[in-house]
């Protein structure tokens, strides 16, 4: 009786293990073919879209207005061709199909080559040997601020993400030098030559890494903010243009001399001997946690591809290296889309979003068969923080760096930068920031490489974006 018994547990156990190894294979089969399925479909190795693109004539993708920004044309022999119609203007968010996908092409590629086309129509189709139409990708790209994006930089080397603060929509992304998708193949080794220094395949929006300069003096001027919340009101710095900590001498841009100087003041002005002093009294510890917050060394989550921006600072890093990095300069490297997450985390009370380029799939007839909505990150600051650092961006506007964009009608908050990367001491010209500053509808992020400085270069490309936008 006591075998027996035994025997029974043996096989209620063996029973459960098997079931429960069910359930998990039941369970990661759920998970794959909700999840993870796209992105296998969406590998440009796999040999499915070959199947696909048999039965269904790959889709469109339209701005958030309706402009057409890739499709696909068939000719009388009956060969499909993907044509851009604005040829380099949205290469690098819209991608490309040939030599490896990119872009929204690549990252919506299944959903593109899937059809939800009327069934009976789609029978019919089959048993005429046509394709059925794929589904069309609605991106959140504005038509217009994506063109006056692209004129204002112009010929220059640079990038521009425009972002909605309150969802992380893309509204617009422009990285030049860009090429045109229509000729990628018969230009690939033109483009891809060592010699090639243009780098016009790179996405500088989400992968080029720059030294921040003086926007990072946003995320010095919070972390300030919070370890001393009392207090930050009484910073007192006397600027007479140049000054030495330890040694490392820090010099204002120019040796401008600034005078006497409060925080929100040192800000709007850019000092950075005042920030120079600010760093040498941070936690570095807590300034790492933060920046980490605002995703540096981290995977940001989004569906193209993009470079992590880097912060190394630690609490071992000599007074050299502090002095440096709490200005923008050191080992600091960031991405224009960070930047832009940095400026819309202000905008929106402290709350990251994700960006996102995809609103929505519709199929032939604009009936919405997948939508796409807005993620959090999270609440990375408190409002109130948030709330003082719009300020302080605000005066950069009313009396500091960006003061030529007090000529438009709606108020804006900002910061400038010239992050010099070169030991002749070349710049690369930023701006951050966002309007209307007491109710954001645009966060912009532009960096114009080796130009000089942001208030000279940057700022008129905001200026374009802002009327185009809120104008």
């Amino acid at each position: 009786m006591k075998e027996r018994q035994q025997g029974n547990r043996q096989i209620m156990i063996l029973t459960y293990s098997i079931s429960f190894v069910f359930l998990c294979m039941a369970g990661y089969l759920a998970y794959f073919m909700a999840v993870q399925s796209q992105k296998v479909i969406n590998n440009p190795y796999n040999k499915r879209q070959e199947v696909l693109a048999k039965k269904v004539q790959k889709g469109k993708i339209v701005s958030a207005d309706g402009k057409v920004l890739a499709k696909t044309e068939t000719d009388k022999e009956g060969n499909d061709t993907r044509v851009y119609p604005y040829h380099d203007m949205f290469c690098h968010i819209v991608g490309r199909e040939k030599n490896s996908m990119t872009g929204i092409e690549g990252q919506q590629c299944y959903p593109l080559l899937t059809s939800h086309a009327n069934p009976l129509k789609q029978l019919g189709n089959t048993l005429r040997g046509q394709k059925s139409p794929g589904d069309t990708v609605v991106t959140t790209l504005d038509y217009n601020l994506q063109k006056a994006a692209y004129n204002a930089l112009g010929g220059q080397k640079g990038a521009v993400v425009a972002l909605e603060p309150k969802t992380g929509k893309i509204l617009a992304m422009v990285s030049k030098p860009a090429y045109d998708p229509n000729h990628v193949t018969e230009n690939w080794e033109a483009l891809t030559k060592d010699s090639n220094e243009d780098s016009a395949l790179l996405n500088r929006a989400t992968q080029g890494l720059y030294p921040p300069g003086s926007t990072f003096k946003v995320l010095t001027a919070i972390e300030y903010i919070q370890e001393n919340p009392n207090s930050y009101q009484k910073f007192h710095y006397d600027c007479k243009g140049s000054d030495s900590f330890s040694g490392n001498v820090i010099n204002c841009y120019g040796k401008t001399v600034h005078g006497s100087l409060d925080l929100q003041s040192a800000f709007a002005k850019s000092c950075n001997g005042a920030f120079a002093k600010i760093g040498t009294t941070l936690d570095i510890s807590d300034f790492r946690k933060l920046t980490e917050k605002f995703m540096f060394n981290k995977e940001i989550s989004v569906d193209f591809e993009y470079n992590k921006s880097r912060f190394s600072l630690t609490k071992d890093s000599d007074i050299g290296e502090l002095t440096q990095t709490v200005m923008g300069q050191g080992k600091t490297m960031i991405t224009p889309l960070e930047n832009a997450m940095i400026a819309a985390t202000v905008a929106n009370q402290g709350k990251m979003m994700i960006p996102y380029a995809v609103d929505h799939v519709e199929n032939d007839v604009g009936q919405v068969v997948t939508q796409y909505e807005p993620k959090e990150k999270g609440q990375i600051i408190e409002k109130s923080v948030a709330k003082k650092v719009k300020r302080m961006m605000q005066a950069v506007v009313t009396e500091g760096t960006a003061r030529s964009l007090q000529s438009l009608s709606f108020s804006i908050a900002g910061k400038t930068g010239s992050a010099e990367f070169d030991s002749e001491g070349t710049s690369h010209a930023w701006f951050i920031g966002f309007a209307p500053a007491d109710n954001p509808e645009i966060a912009v992020s532009i960096v114009v490489e080796g130009a000089g400085t942001g208030s000279e270069y940057a700022i008129p490309i905001a200026k374009r974006l802002f009327e185009e936008y809120l104008g």
